[in-house]
């Protein structure tokens, strides 16, 4: 068992066999502790400090987050034997998590996470390194399956999730690229669609098959005549979902995008203000 020059005195005697190192599992997900460098205290884990630092009780002023390479001292679980951060208790002997990265002091039991470390990413991720790649223009790992279909977005990650403003690049959430390459929580885009909100938060672009609900807008205008004093009024609009400037006849229900047939635009120039809600209704 390899140690540190100033622990050795206390793990020379020590004989470790394989039950010793495998005391515990399943108990904790990880064996150990670990001691902030930032405030000197102790957390179950990096998560659970920054959880802690910047609750709403915290003053604004002291909100804090531990980044995980400052990790220095760790706390075995089994014998409170505090020492430097490796995978294998100095003192008891005990596996402190089957997992473990060096790099990001980063410690995990449950090994079917098929968990990785990706140096450009910085960072461990789960899912196994086979079935991923990373992006160097997008600056973040994506499945290999949307290797030649993604849409590139520079630090496509690194932002704060447009719905709950968390961070998303080191997210412990499961996350999602649109079809437009923006990223967001998974959960977050579930509860935009029970507001029937289906389009990206960035960019306003549709993220999924909208056609049926073209189908019913194209019968809501057909049914709705403007008054004759509108009926020859043109206005310009910008599509969100092809991005194509046009102009076209002013409708009060929704204006379409002569080039891809979305109603999902927005009025430029010329003509009353859109009606905002027309789509959401039909989607109800």
């Amino acid at each position: 068992m390899e140690t540190s020059s100033h622990e050795q005195g206390i793990s020379h005697s020590l004989v470790v066999d394989e039950s010793m190192t495998e005391m515990g599992s399943g108990n904790f997900g990880r064996r150990c502790k670990i001691r902030a460098p930032c405030c000197d205290e102790i957390f179950d884990c990096r998560h659970c400090h920054n959880d802690s630092k910047n609750s709403l009780e915290v003053d604004p002023l002291k909100r804090h987050n531990v980044p995980r390479h400052d990790i220095k001292r760790v706390i075995c679980s089994l014998c409170n034997t505090e020492q430097d951060v490796q995978q294998t208790c100095v003192h008891c002997g005990v596996c402190m998590g089957k997992y473990y990265c060096s790099k990001c002091n980063f410690f995990d039991d449950d090994v079917s996470k098929d968990q990785y470390h990706c140096d450009k990413c910085g960072i461990c991720r789960t899912g196994g390194n086979n079935n991923f790649f990373h992006c160097n223009k997008c600056e973040c790992c994506y499945s290999n399956l949307m290797k030649e279909s993604h849409i590139c977005v520079e630090r496509a990650m690194h932002h704060n999730c447009p719905v709950c403003f968390e961070y998303v690049f080191d997210t412990t959430k499961n996350i999602t690229v649109l079809p437009c390459g923006h990223t967001m929580h998974l959960e977050c885009v579930k509860q935009m669609e029970q507001h029937f909100q289906y389009s990206c938060p960035v960019c306003s672009r549709s993220y999924c098959d909208m056609s049926r609900v073209w189908e019913k807008l194209d019968q809501e205008v057909a049914s709705t005549p403007m008054p004759e004093m509108y009926q020859n009024k043109m206005v310009w609009i910008l599509c969100n979902d092809c991005g194509e400037t046009s102009e076209v006849n002013f409708h009060i229900v929704a204006r379409k995008c002569p080039n891809c047939k979305s109603y999902n635009t927005k009025q430029t120039r010329g003509g009353p203000s859109s009606c905002s809600s027309s789509i959401e209704e039909m989607v109800r």
